[in-house]
Parts: structure tokens; C-alpha cells; sequence
């Protein structure tokens, strides 16, 4: 049993993985593919209860936002109960909320249930999945994290026209009711995440904690600086892994915090896209089957551009460059945006669902990814909590104020260009931070060698003296010698 708690040097990079990865695949699907998909009944619950664009999107926007906003609360519970417990009680919270949702009688009955419930339910479950991954896989982390983010792409070209279908023979009612029981598949998932132990994931511990004797002091240190002290076990042989406040360093991290302003950008300009392409849609004329059609392009396409840029990005020729990947990707989907308002037909639609889809899927595989390149496999679980909790207020905001300005003033043109502008400064925020570190380290870099060079000369300057001096004199002497053999010819 020791055997088999013992810590690894090293991510295995294959084994039980790939099923570790199967499983977030299935917990993309029911979480982000399916808030994907409430999209599809906005229009439905529009007509219903008779609200305008703005209210009704506050549904989606509650549902993101509760998602990431406890994308933290998922990582504690992931980090000091287990992954495996955390999953499945996010699992029964969400299948809950979608099934009470299929009874709500008004909006605000909807913004608790759907909103709030369900989203806390697929918070518990979408970064610790994600987390798992990078702790299963290394040398092929962009790889396993492409295969495991397409199931959101996956998910939604499939579950697109289903959701439709469902509305048109069950009612909105009932399609929220059977996605209440496809939800409950979370469960499952939840109990292929077996844990692992890494040695880069144990603290090191004092040495007097290595010969089983903790001092009185350093006890009530313990307990006062750690929030999991009393779960500590001296082990032979094995990791002293303990919980600290240090769990949350990487917070004032220079490159973190720059990833983070960025992504709070990138969170508001993609947001609203997933909920107004269907009605946009549908405002220029496409028919409903053809609106939920380009909901499936975009999903399957996403899936390519989930698996080749987690593909290309481990190869050695663009490993080094995952970070300039990740800002192309992102502004080329603000370009998408930006040129949406002039494509008013689906033959002009149905190319946009390609670009932007594939783009989308691109970066959102390297989120992870870049994120564990900045804090660290350890760390992993806690930054991505923080990261999706910074989705959290664009996803809640951004929505309604993109609805606000189709009813201010008439058409969704300063709602995209609102998304597109948005994304392209987030890309150009880390373009710009990323050149301002390079040439900051080349400054650095020249202060260094200037200094090592006076620090050389002054510590041998007595060598190199009499280096000289002993040269001098031998080209006296022979000058010597030379005046002496010409004066005696």
C-alpha cells in the first residue's frame, strides 16, 4: 500500500492517463457544451415569458459566471477532500439545477436554478478535470489537453441539433428535464479520476520533521499558517506533503498577473458570441434548423482546432512559441468578430463558424497550458482556479450589455465590435508585456557583462600588470641588444 502512495518522479505521460483524459473529454461535454447550448433557447425563453433581449441573457451570463466565479471552490475541494468527490457532487448540483429548471414559472426562478445551481455544479467539476490532466501528462500536455478540450466542441455539434429537436418535440421543458439526466453522467467521470502523487507537488519539510519530532512552536505555526494542518502524516520513506499559505505565490507573479488582466479582456469578447449567433442568425433570415447547424459547425471545428494546435504546439519547432500561438489565436478570433455585422446570410455565416470555431478551440487548449508553463505543475490546480474565476465577471457582464445594445440601438453591430475590439486588446496586452520583457532581459543582460568584464579586470588587474610589465621589459632588452650589435658594426 506505501508502494503505491509513494510519489512519482515524474508525470507518466501516457498509462492511466489517457483514460484521466476521457474523462475530463466527458466532463467538457456536460459542462461547457451544454452551456453552450442554453443559447438555443434563448429564443425560447424570450417568447415565453415575454422579456427583452437583456434580461433573458442574464440566464447565460449567471450560468458562466457561477461556473468560473467557483472555479476556486473546486480546486480546495479537489486539493484537500478529492478530485473524485468533487466531481460528483458538482455532478448531482447540476443534474438538480437543470431539472428544476424544466418547472421554473419566471425568469428569477431560472436565474437560481439554471444559473446559479447548475453553474456551481459544473465549477466543482471543469478545473479539477482540466487540473488532472497536467498532472498525468508532460511531453504531451498541449496534446492531451487538445483531446480532452475538443469534447466541448464535440459536444456542441452534437448537442445542437439534439437541443433543437428535444424544444420541438418536448418543449423547452422537457429538453431541460432530459439534459437534466445526461448531466448526471458527471458522476461517472468523476470516479475515473484516480489521484497521483508527484514528488514536485510535496513541500519539503524541515529536517527535524524528517526525524518525526515537530517542536511546540513549530506546531502552533502549523496550525495558525495552514488550513489542512491536521490532515499532516509523518510517512517513511514517502513525501511530507502539507498545505500552506505559499499555496496562492504565484498570485504575485509579474507574468501572472499579466495573464490574468488579459484574460479578463479575452473572457468579455468571447462570451457574447455563443449567445447571440443563433438569434443573430435568425435576424437575417436563416431559419431555425440552419441557425442551430451553424451552433454544430462551430462545436466541430473547435474539436480540430482543439487536437492539431495541441498537436503543433508540442512539436519542437513551436514548443518555444506556444505564447505567440496563443495570441494569434486570440486575435484572430477578434478579427471574426469584427467582420461578423457585414455576413448576413448563411452561405457568409457558415465560413465564420469555421475561423472562428477552429480559433477558439486553439487557445482555449492553451490556456492550461501556458498557465502551467507560468506557475508550475504544483501550482496547477490553484492558478487554474483563479484563472476561470477571472472569467467569471465578463462572463456575467458581458452578455446583458451586449443584449442592452441590440435593444439601444437595433442590430448587433456594437455588440460584435464591442467582442472584437476587446480580444484583440487582450492579445496585443500580452504582445506588448512579452516585449517589454525581452528587452528588459537584453538590458539586464548587457549590465550584467559590462559588470563581469570591470569585475574581471579589477580582480586580475595585478596579473595583467605585471603581464605588461613583463612584456616592457623584454622589448627593452631587445631593443637593447639591437643598439648594442649596431654600435659595434
Amino acid at each position: 500500500m506505501a508502494s503505491s502512495r509513494r510519489a512519482r518522479r515524474g508525470p507518466p505521460d501516457g498509462g492511466w492517463g489517457w483514460m484521466i483524459v476521457a474523462g475530463c473529454f466527458l466532463v467538457t461535454i456536460c459542462t461547457r457544451a451544454v452551456t453552450r447550448c442554453i443559447s438555443i433557447f434563448f429564443v425560447e425563453f424570450q417568447a415565453y415569458f415575454g422579456q427583452d433581449y437583456a434580461r433573458t441573457a442574464w440566464i447565460h451570463s449567471i450560468v458562466d459566471c457561477a461556473t468560473m466565479l467557483c472555479a476556486p471552490l473546486g480546486s480546495l475541494i479537489s486539493n484537500h477532500v478529492s478530485c473524485q468527490a468533487g466531481i460528483m457532487l458538482g455532478g448531482l448540483l447540476a443534474s438538480t439545477g437543470l431539472i428544476l429548471s424544466s418547472f421554473a414559472t419566471s425568469l428569477e426562478h431560472l436565474y437560481l436554478s439554471l444559473g446559479v445551481l447548475t453553474g456551481l455544479g459544473f465549477a466543482l467539476c471543469y478545473s479539477p478535470a482540466i487540473a488532472m490532466v497536467g498532472k498525468y501528462f508532460n511531453k504531451r500536455k498541449a496534446l492531451a489537453y487538445g483531446i480532452a478540450m475538443s469534447g466541448s466542441g464535440i459536444g456542441t455539434f452534437i448537442l445542437a441539433p439534439v437541443v433543437q429537436l428535444l424544444i420541438e418535440q418536448f418543449s423547452w421543458r422537457g429538453a431541460l428535464l432530459i439534459l437534466g439526466g445526461f448531466v448526471l453522467n458527471l458522476c461517472v467521470c468523476g470516479a475515473l479520476m484516480r489521484p497521483i502523487s508527484l514528488k514536485e507537488d510535496c513541500k519539503t519539510a524541515p529536517e527535524h520533521l524528517e526525524q518525526n519530532y515537530v517542536p511546540e512552536t513549530e506546531k502552533q505555526d502549523l496550525k495558525q499558517m495552514s488550513i489542512c494542518s491536521p490532515l499532516i502524516k509523518l510517512w517513511p520513506h514517502e513525501c511530507l506533503c502539507y498545505c500552506s499559505w505559499k499555496e496562492y505565490d504565484f498570485l504575485l507573479m509579474p507574468g501572472f498577473m499579466v495573464l490574468a488582466v488579459s484574460i479578463l479582456f479575452m473572457a468579455y469578447g468571447c462570451s457574447p458570441l455563443f449567445v447571440y449567433l443563433v438569434p443573430y442568425a435568425l435576424s437575417v433570415g436563416v431559419s431555425h434548423h440552419q441557425a442551430a447547424f451553424l451552433m454544430s459547425i462551430l462545436g466541430v471545428i473547435d474539436i480540430i482546432g482543439n487536437i492539431t494546435f495541441g498537436w503543433l504546439t508540442d512539436r519542437r519547432c513551436l514548443k518555444k512559441h506556444r505564447y505567440f500561438c496563443y495570441l494569434f489565436a486570440v486575435g484572430m478570433d477578434g478579427l471574426c468578430c469584427l467582420f461578423l455585422p457585414v455576413l448576413q446570410s448563411f452561405p457568409l455565416l457558415v465560413p465564420f463558424s469555421f475561423t472562428f470555431g477552429y480559433f477558439d478551440g486553439a487557445y482555449v487548449t492553451l490556456i492550461p497550458v501556458m498557465t502551467a508553463d507560468v506557475v508550475g505543475t504544483s501550482l496547477l490546480s490553484s492558478a487554474l482556479g483563479v484563472v476561470y474565476f477571472l472569467h467569471a465577471i465578463p462572463y456575467l457582464v458581458s452578455p446583458p450589455v451586449a443584449g442592452w445594445l441590440v435593444d439601444t440601438t437595433g442590430s448587433y453591430t456594437a455588440s460584435f465590435l464591442l467582442c472584437g475590439f476587446s480580444m484583440i486588446f487582450s492579445s496585443a496586452l500580452l504582445c506588448f508585456a512579452r516585449l517589454a520583457k525581452k528587452i528588459k532581459r537584453t538590458h539586464l543582460q548587457s549590465l550584467t557583462g559590462n559588470r563581469a568584464l570591470k569585475q574581471h579586470i579589477w580582480t586580475n588587474g595585478a596579473i595583467a600588470y605585471s603581464v605588461t610589465a613583463e612584456l616592457d621589459q623584454r622589448d627593452a632588452e631587445g631593443l637593447a641588444v639591437d643598439t648594442n650589435s649596431y654600435s659595434n658594426r
